[in-house]
């Protein structure tokens, strides 16, 4: 990273390249000769990677939500849920733990269809702030609660991070909402 740091601030825009790249020699070419060829061989493709990080740097933004607080509500917005809910305490109980199952089944289902919306609509709202994003895996969290809904790389001028911060803040104050927001990075994801 310092060496990588060092770099941009010498020569402005760089591409990164991973960790432990090496550029080797092969039997009729040295390892400069070798590095000469491939700029020349991509010249296009690179000219093209270099302008679209120019002045542009990465931000990292996880959404989560806290999975106890919107499984109350989707109970409290969901007839079927409601009925499901009324209908177990009028049932003996052999017959309620069968409810029950269905029940679960009922919310977890409605849970897997809430995440699916949000992930769209947080999405479209973040979209409007970077140049290119990347839609990353989600990752487990330690904290049971939570669960991460979207996973997101994000290529933007480093002066307009402001505004992509302010957004998410807003998304971060909503109840049942936290969001990590990180950056600026190399542009690696999207080089």
């Amino acid at each position: 990273q310092q060496v990588l740091d060092g770099a941009v601030e010498k020569f402005g825009t760089v591409i990164p390249m991973g960790f432990d790249t090496i550029i080797c020699g092969k039997e009729d070419a040295d390892p400069k000769e070798n590095m000469r060829k491939w700029i020349e061989t991509d010249y296009d493709t690179l000219s093209s990677k270099m302008a679209k990080i120019r002045n542009r740097a990465e931000y990292g933004v996880q959404i989560f939500w806290e999975t106890k607080t919107m499984a109350r509500k989707i109970s409290d917005e969901s007839l079927e849920i409601k009925k499901l809910q009324e209908e177990i305490s009028t049932k003996p109980k052999g017959i309620a733990y069968m409810y029950r199952q269905k029940l679960e089944e009922l919310l977890k289902n409605e849970m897997a269809n809430k995440a699916d919306r949000y992930f769209q609509e947080l999405y479209e709202e973040i979209k409007d702030y970077a140049d290119d994003l990347r839609v990353e895996k989600t990752k487990k969290t330690e904290d049971e609660g939570r669960q991460m809904l979207l996973n997101l790389s994000c290529l933007l001028p480093k002066d307009q991070s402001e505004k992509l911060g302010e957004s998410l803040e807003e998304i971060d104050n909503r109840e049942g909402f936290s969001v990590r927001y990180t950056g600026p990075w190399p542009p690696y994801s999207f080089v």
